[in-house]
């Protein structure tokens, strides 16, 4: 099978991306072997790519595909001809994959692989990060970061659908900050011109957001602290900024009585990915099927394209997700 994997052969070959062909892979017991028709971009591939992510065991790239079930144990609740879209420990960039059974969900009849393939990362992270660690309430605020990126513009739906929140986004431009408003969100601020911080508090009458989704890091650490509500959560799910913050004041996060949690998903437990993926298809899925929430893809490319396709991302272009097509179109 054709596969993107991470090679480093040469010290100037600064991509190290490298289209080769593989084995197909033999599902395990309890695990579905299927033949990929799409595969999303995400920063962890990147993060990956370089050499950082430090959990990453699979040569091939890419944690969540859209495909067909080639081949499926009898008590999996699969069977061959089955459109399915999930989250995979690594080897998503490839022909095949392999995916546990119980993280494996069902493509809605409507959708086209491209969109099924930006469901799993993107809305598993925002479910996990407003509702199972960001604890979000019926009418509270949050704060949304990056908010036309994939996991951005999924949480703005989950958020005001699920809880009526109030919205706030982050975003480098206008057309990204209209895009945002047409999902949901109630308040815009381009980051480039305006000072956050001071936005949100004029939106919430100087009280601050109940919730913080922060993608940025070190860069934002005073002004998330500013924008946060006393007794507020805060989660923090990217690095963006940077990982060093040189001054921190933890009284004043004290003060505050701040809730700081930081996460990631990728490097989570396959128990924890598969409760997870149960309670989003429980909570959330009849709002996908009915057209309620929807996946927001920016950009096709070619699995040839993939670096292409990583570096669309590095230049932060992409207004929600960025799908990497493998094989032909149906």
């Amino acid at each position: 099978m054709k596969a993107i994997i991470v090679e480093h052969k040469q010290p100037e070959q600064a991509n190290g991306l490298t289209l080769t062909e593989l084995p197909a892979p033999i599902p395990a017991e309890g695990e579905l072997l299927v033949k990929v028709r799409a595969a999303a971009v995400n920063r962890t591939d990147i993060v990956t790519r370089e050499g950082q992510s430090g959990y990453a065991v699979n040569p091939v790239l890419g944690v969540e595909i859209a495909g067909v079930v080639e081949q499926a144990d009898g008590n999996s609740g699969f069977a061959p001809g089955d459109r399915v879209m999930g989250l995979v420990n690594g080897g998503g960039y490839a022909e095949y994959a392999v995916m546990p059974a119980e993280r494996a969900m069902k493509i809605p009849d409507a959708y086209s692989f491209a969109e099924a393939a930006a469901v799993p990362e993107v809305f598993l992270t925002a479910y996990q990060t407003l509702y199972w660690i960001g604890r979000l309430q019926p009418h509270e605020s949050v704060l949304i970061h990056a908010g036309a990126s994939g996991v951005g513009t999924a949480a703005i739906q989950l958020a005001k659908t699920l809880s009526r929140a109030q919205v706030i986004v982050t975003a480098g431009s206008e057309e990204k900050l209209d895009f945002c408003r047409n999902l949901g969100a109630d308040v815009g601020i381009n980051y480039k011109t305006q000072s956050f911080e001071q936005e949100v508090l004029q939106a919430t009458d100087g009280q601050g957001v109940d919730l913080i989704l922060d993608f940025v890091g070190a860069d934002y650490w005073d002004k998330n602290l500013a924008s946060i509500k006393k007794e507020g959560r805060w989660v923090l799910i990217g690095i963006l900024g940077g990982v060093q913050v040189e001054q921190v004041n933890l009284f004043a996060l004290m003060s505050k009585c701040v809730q700081l949690t930081g996460t990631l998903l990728t490097p989570r437990s396959d128990a924890y990915k598969a409760r997870l993926t149960a309670d989003f298809v429980s909570e959330v899925f009849p709002r996908i099927e009915r057209g309620e929430i929807k996946p927001i893809v920016d950009t096709v490319f070619p699995l040839e394209q993939a670096i292409e396709a990583q570096r669309h991302m590095e230049e932060n272009r992409n207004i929600g997700k960025i799908i990497l097509q493998v094989g032909k179109e149906d």
